[in-house]
């Protein structure tokens, strides 16, 4: 089994940022759908090789599915996104995003295919990505790079506690005194029903 190179500025001499490469497999399967008889999704990130090349590669086709190695993926760690990193970590399934698109006429094979744009681990960015209506698509971060990635958190993030406003909703009103208000919703001369 591969293990992800993790490069940190300790380990590689003239980084600027940490980053580990990956490999991205994507998948079609077939669906019961007469209008749409296949549907793309995100299989796998694993550990790029330089074996794999830089194109686009078919591993598996058969009557039922396809899946697509797309290598060298970069993903950097930036010290201003060290609160997305964080909250990617703090959720219940820590992750790699990928962002991708169909290509709009066939490049790599007779049809067209899903091809990633980006991979990441920022919460942050796969926010904006989702905000700008991307396909974004999740799967588990293993062990190795998450623990990577808790160093670089542990090492960049600057706690900003702000106390939590009080939404207005919940303010005690006063009147122009001061004094504690009191607000009704009866009409004046008592409830009335029906008119």
């Amino acid at each position: 089994m591969s293990v992800f190179e993790l490069h940190t500025p300790q380990t590689d001499a003239g980084l600027r940022r940490p980053f580990v490469r990956v490999a991205v497999v994507m998948r079609r399967e077939r669906i019961d759908n007469r209008w749409q008889p296949w549907r793309w999704s995100l299989s796998e990130i694993i550990p790029h090789e330089d074996g794999f090349g830089s194109a686009p590669r078919l591993l598996l086709k058969d009557d039922t599915e396809e899946r697509w190695l797309h290598p060298g993926f970069r993903v950097e760690l930036f010290s201003d996104d060290a609160e997305g990193y964080h909250l990617n970590l703090t959720t219940p399934q820590p992750c790699f995003w990928v962002v991708w698109r169909m290509e709009e006429e066939p490049a790599t094979a007779e049809e067209c295919i899903a091809v990633p744009q980006t991979v990441t681990l920022s919460y942050h960015d796969a926010g904006r990505w989702l905000d700008a209506q991307e396909t974004v698509e999740q799967v588990p971060a293993p062990l190795e790079v998450l623990l990577w990635l808790q160093t670089f958190v542990d090492s960049h993030q600057v706690e900003v506690f702000k106390r939590r406003k009080r939404p207005e909703s919940f303010k005690s009103l006063q009147d122009r005194f001061g004094n504690p208000a009191r607000v009704s919703t009866e009409k004046p001369g008592g409830p009335r029903h029906g008119g």
